[in-house]
């Protein structure tokens, strides 16, 4: 299928895009929110400043995509692979990331707020500058990540995450809530 024809069956409609194979397609500046994704071959999409808000891309492979920009509010990426994906200044807030594989995302500038990441697989991802208020990073792996910058105040994480990529870059945990604890004030 073909970046045109999945516009005009979106237009008339159709939301279940299954499993398709879309690889390399150019879906830049589109709205598509509320599309179902699942299992989709998405790798290597252009999806620049696109409205995916709402859209459920769990098990896609959405490897090296480019989804700069784009609005995933609300979006399920559970289980979904990202590997090498760019996301800078993408908005992610409440969004499903569960389990998702992360591994030398760009995610610059991203919106986290409220994110689910637990289990997902985030080393070597950039995440310079992010805002990562109230996201849950239970389970996650951030060995190697780039996390300058970045806001953590009232990120949920545990002990393991934190002696594995977030204090020897000498951020400050001050506001952040362990699990099973409270936040410090």
């Amino acid at each position: 299928m073909d970046a045109n024809k999945l516009l005009d069956l979106y237009a008339a409609g159709e939301r279940k895009f299954n499993g398709a194979n879309l690889h390399q397609v150019n879906f830049s500046g589109a709205d598509l929110s509320g599309a179902n994704f699942a299992e989709a071959d998405l790798s290597g999409a252009n999806f620049t400043q696109a409205n995916l808000s709402k859209c459920n891309f769990s098990r896609a492979n959405l490897t090296d995509a480019d989804l700069s920009g784009a609005k995933l509010k609300g979006a399920n990426l559970s289980e979904v692979n990202l590997i090498g994906a760019d996301l800078m200044k993408v908005n992610l807030e409440e969004t499903n990331l569960s389990r998702a594989d992360l591994r030398g995302a760009n995610l610059v500038m991203a919106d986290l707020v409220g994110a689910n990441l637990s289990e997902a697989e985030m080393s070597g991802a950039d995440l310079r500058d992010a805002n990562l208020k109230q996201a849950n990073l239970i389970g996650c792996n951030i060995n190697e990540a780039e996390l300058s910058g970045a806001d953590l105040t009232g990120a949920i994480v545990t002990e393991q995450e934190m002696n594995g990529g977030i204090l020897h870059i000498g951020l400050s945990h001050k506001w952040v809530t362990w699990a099973g604890s409270y936040s410090y004030s």
